[in-house]
């Protein structure tokens, strides 16, 4: 950053970060290929990218919009109500003094000119009504709008930008959520960690976009793997994660190598070409909730299960009755 000349904001580390971890593959390869060009890095364009690739950056924008309009909407409405309540008050007063005047002698012409008045006040007061019922209307639909648009904010910042699935506070919610009920219900939870094998291989040969695109091809692999209960999210990097409910370890194992087998049949083509790139496969850990697990020790050992099945030689699910691998791990 200081040899580019980046001011060392929070905002501009976070970005620097996510290219120097590699954590998020299109901005690593975009401040990569600007550095390797010898392209200025100015502010407007960093904002712009964290703004593009940056969930949180796109959620504060749009949830500060979405606060003005709204708070302008509920504005509205309570100046529209004040505004009604200073005319009913003002027909209100027409109306008593109407009624004091009918208790009084009055000539007919005087009554009429009474009743017109009262006529018209009436009238002029229903027409307000309609205007405010319609303004009510109005503004209830806006607010609807504006918390369908809250709804979406939330929703995107829970969906990974490039695989579309669940992201890593997706996940951790989900977690403590299904460690809550399967506590409650007395009922199985497991969890697999995944690792696509050789990641790295694929982003040193082929480049960023291909690496991204294997991404998304294991993202979409574990989406159409997993029932309607279960979660699958993009745990960071290459790695993944799948909560399953309400799924003993024997069950998850099956799961899990249906996905694996479901990846492992997939070939990598070049869009450009059409050139079959090579196949790609990934290797999954399976542990299940036990009485003195939190999340923390869930994710570990599933991660130790993960290790096992990369050190027997990936592309397999290792659980953890598998002690074999897991001695591997253990040894190492």
């Amino acid at each position: 950053m200081a040899e580019r000349g980046v001011i060392p904001t929070p905002a501009n580390y976070e970005i620097f970060f996510a290219y120097a971890s590699g954590e998020n593959t299109a901005v690593a390869r975009i401040i990569g290929d600007r550095i390797k060009a010898k392209m200025p890095f100015t502010q407007a364009m960093l904002d712009d990218l964290r703004e593009r690739f940056f969930t949180s950056a796109r959620m504060d924008k749009t949830v500060e919009k979405t606060s003005t309009d709204l708070t302008g909407a509920v504005n509205a409405v309570f100046e529209r109500l004040e505004t009604h309540g200073r005319d009913a008050e003002a027909y209100s007063r027409t109306l008593s003094a109407a009624s004091g005047e009918l208790d009084s002698k009055q000539s007919p012409e005087a009554m009429r000119k009474l009743v017109d008045n009262l006529v018209a006040a009436t009238h002029a007061m229903e027409t307000r009504t309609k205007d405010l019922e319609a303004d009510l209307q109005r503004s209830s639909q806006s607010v609807s709008e504006l918390k369908a648009k809250l709804d979406d904010v939330r929703k995107e910042t829970l969906t990974d930008v490039l695989t579309g699935i669940p992201n890593r506070k997706a996940f951790d919610l989900e977690l403590d959520r299904a460690i809550e009920q399967a506590r409650a219900e007395q009922t199985p939870l497991c969890l697999f960690m995944c690792d696509i094998d050789h990641f790295k291989r694929f982003n040193d040969t082929f480049g960023h976009q291909t690496g991204d695109q294997v991404l998304r091809l294991v993202g979409g692999c574990l989406a159409e793997n997993v029932k309607g209960r279960d979660t699958a999210a993009r745990y960071g990097g290459e790695e993944f994660a799948v909560i399953l409910p309400q799924t003993a370890l024997t069950d998850s194992v099956f799961v899990a190598n249906t996905i694996r087998r479901a990846v492992e049949s997939k070939k990598l083509v070049k869009k450009t070409t059409g050139d079959i790139l090579g196949s790609i496969s990934i290797s999954i850990g399976v542990a299940q909730l036990s009485p003195s697990d939190d999340k923390v020790s869930l994710i570990a050992r599933a991660d130790k299960c993960l290790y096992g099945a990369k050190r027997a030689g990936r592309n397999r699910v290792v659980c953890e009755t598998d002690a074999e691998a897991l001695d591997h791990v253990d040894a190492a």
